[in-house]
């Protein structure tokens, strides 16, 4: 396996969906997205930053998944867990024949089903989806849910590589006040803070964002800026590092030496705040159940979301908001994010990871304490 898991991982979400499409009349699964292709065949490259050419999986209600693939990587997904490949010289070709050869031979003309929910997306040219629809005929459809719901809820061994990322993460923060101090920018601090993921192990460090201000940070989503740090700034910064293949995604604010203590009494809320979504966050419990528990320590929610799943991606599944009425299941990995107002136009946000369990959760990320360290 590129991804390293055991074959009975594989083989144990690609019966489970084929249960799920017995149950729906489905005659095959197209998976055109990298992370619905990893999770059922192990397949992990770098090329999918590579536009011009698309990749197919398709998992038939029967028997192994076959992929369809360009020459250059049918070595690499003959390696994984499939029961055949069929390749086609790319991109001098689309190799919309043969996937539709082979949704005709292993579908049998029963429905195709496509990943059609939140978040998901199909990565090919809309031509060549009308294409698949009207010159072969093909009834290509909604999967019914079947792969989102399968991909929320983790195995063990996917548990513990978010653990491991989350671990590493933990150690570069801290390690923060070696790359970050007054006078420093903030571009800098995120350059010396991805070099301490790496040294700690992190694959790659795909998702990096923060901010510094004396009363908290406008966003949480901007690339850095090249302003020098302050003493009395909120520094946070927040990492989607991967290892394994699988994301951590958490947060930690930190003092710029002495800040003004109703700063510290800010981090020490949203901490609070943490912690009722922690307690709230069991089997049966819903989505809106762990938002509401957090917004109570806040004093209300003022939008957006608290929270969302986690895994192969560094957003995925449910959000933490109101009218997200998913239910926790052991086995989901979500974070809490509580986030409040500081001043006009200022926030502070904390976040942590944890995987719902049959009793209390586990919490993935190193938990923080009510106080900010100082650097």
């Amino acid at each position: 396996m590129t991804e390293g898991f055991a074959d009975a991982e594989y083989d144990a979400r690609v019966a489970a969906a084929q249960a799920r499409m017995a149950e729906e009349g489905l005659g095959a699964l197209l998976l055109t997205d990298a992370a619905d292709f990893r999770y059922f065949s192990g397949f992990l490259t770098a090329f999918w930053e590579s536009p011009c050419r698309p990749w197919f999986l398709v998992v038939p209600a029967e028997g192994a998944p076959v992929a369809v693939v360009p020459t250059i990587g049918a070595p690499v997904v003959a390696r994984c867990r499939v029961g055949e490949v069929r390749d086609w010289d790319a991109p001098a070709g689309d190799g919309i024949g043969l996937l539709a050869d082979t949704l005709r031979e292993l579908a049998g003309g029963a429905p195709v089903g496509l990943p059609a929910g939140p978040g998901t997306k199909v990565r090919m040219p809309l031509a060549d989806l009308d294409r698949l629809r009207a010159a072969w005929g093909l009834a290509l459809g909604d999967d019914r849910g079947i792969v989102a719901a399968l991909r929320a809820v983790k195995s063990p061994a996917e548990i513990d590589r978010i653990a491991a990322a989350c671990t590493i993460a933990g150690r570069a923060f801290d390690r923060v006040g070696e790359v970050a101090a007054a006078g420093v920018s903030l571009t800098e601090v995120f350059r010396g803070f991805q070099r301490l993921l790496l040294e700690e192990g992190a694959d790659g460090v795909p998702y990096l964002a923060g901010g510094a201000g004396p009363h908290g940070y406008a966003d949480v989503i901007s690339p850095a800026a090249a302003v020098p740090l302050q003493l009395g700034d909120v520094l946070m910064l927040d990492t989607g590092a991967v290892s394994g293949g699988y994301f951590c995604d958490f947060d930690r604010n930190f003092a710029v030496g002495a800040v003004a203590s109703h700063l510290h009494d800010v981090h020490a809320r949203l901490v609070e705040a943490a912690q009722a979504g922690l307690a709230a966050a069991r089997p049966g419990a819903r989505a809106c159940d762990v938002c509401a528990a957090m917004a109570r320590e806040l004093g209300g929610f003022d939008g957006g979301r608290l929270g969302h799943g986690l895994g192969f991606q560094l957003t995925e599944g449910l959000s933490l908001m109101p009218g997200d009425e998913t239910v926790l299941r052991p086995g989901m990995v979500v974070t809490l994010e509580p986030v409040t107002g500081v001043t006009r136009g200022r926030i502070m946000v904390h976040e942590e990871v944890i995987a719902i369990t049959e009793d209390a959760p586990r919490a993935l990320s190193p938990l923080a304490g009510p106080r900010m360290p100082e650097i």
